[in-house]
């Protein structure tokens, strides 16, 4: 049973357990639960703290483009850009977390290292500026404006596990990083760019950016300034062909 639910090797089961002294008990799982929810193919799906790259993705404007455009034209659109988006980030080994709107967020790093998880970040960046670049020559010529997407990427520690209710779950990673990779894809938005991607992430991918593109930012709820790099075209970034393996 323990085996079953990957469990760590300090939890036993409480029938097989004689305490002598005073004991925590933590249940693992709710009494109503079936054997289903108990199974679990890997151990970090309970949750657990890691190192990881998260992606946040946006389209600019497309709020206002979608008001002049049938419902079955917005959707055509947006599954197309999903599609290119997606694409990228499975490129490089990234975990689709969710589409939120027109939005995408992507974790990288949960079974691999963090400096290897934050250049495979940067590399699905620059694939998503590139098929962008695609899909928007397509789009021209249906007769379409062509979008425009800011990207934001961070990386740090974050509690990474399967969520949610009922047969709606998904692994996802939550906390403070999360956060802020959101924050920085608003900011690429407010520079005007493509790219916002913070200094912790160029450290762990032993990237050198032009010092041109470093800029210091103030984020809503974090304490001090916040050194990040701002990057018109994310094509712009050079990175080796490892990230695509």
């Amino acid at each position: 049973m323990l085996a079953r639910i990957g469990a760590p090797s300090n939890v036993r089961l409480a029938c097989q357990t004689r305490p002598v002294g005073d004991i925590s008990v933590v249940p693992l799982l709710p009494p109503i639960n079936a054997l289903r929810e108990a199974r679990r193919q890997h151990d970090f799906l309970q949750g657990h703290e890691r190192e990881v790259a998260v992606l946040f993705a946006d389209l600019r404007g497309f709020t206002q483009m979608a008001e002049d455009r049938l419902p079955y034209d917005v959707v055509f659109v947006l599954n197309r850009y999903f599609e290119a988006m997606g694409s990228a980030i499975e490129r490089a080994s990234g975990r689709i977390d969710k589409f939120i709107g027109d939005g995408v967020m992507a974790v990288f790093g949960i079974r691999r290292p963090i400096d290897d998880a934050c250049r495979r970040a940067l590399f699905a960046a620059r694939v998503m500026a590139e098929n962008l670049e695609v899909l928007n020559e397509a789009l021209a010529e249906e007769g379409m404006q062509p979008l425009r997407i800011a990207i934001g990427i961070h990386a740090g520690s974050a509690i990474v596990g399967e969520m949610g209710y009922s047969r709606v779950t998904s692994l996802t990673a939550v906390g403070d990083t999360v956060n802020t990779a959101s924050r920085l894809e608003a900011l690429a938005k407010q520079y005007g760019c493509q790219l916002v991607v913070s200094e912790a992430v160029v450290r762990h991918a032993g990237l050198t950016l032009p010092e041109r593109s470093r800029r210091s930012a103030k984020l809503r709820g974090r304490d001090g300034e916040l050194y990040v790099y701002a990057l018109d075209d994310a094509r712009d970034l050079v990175l080796t062909e490892q990230a695509d393996a």
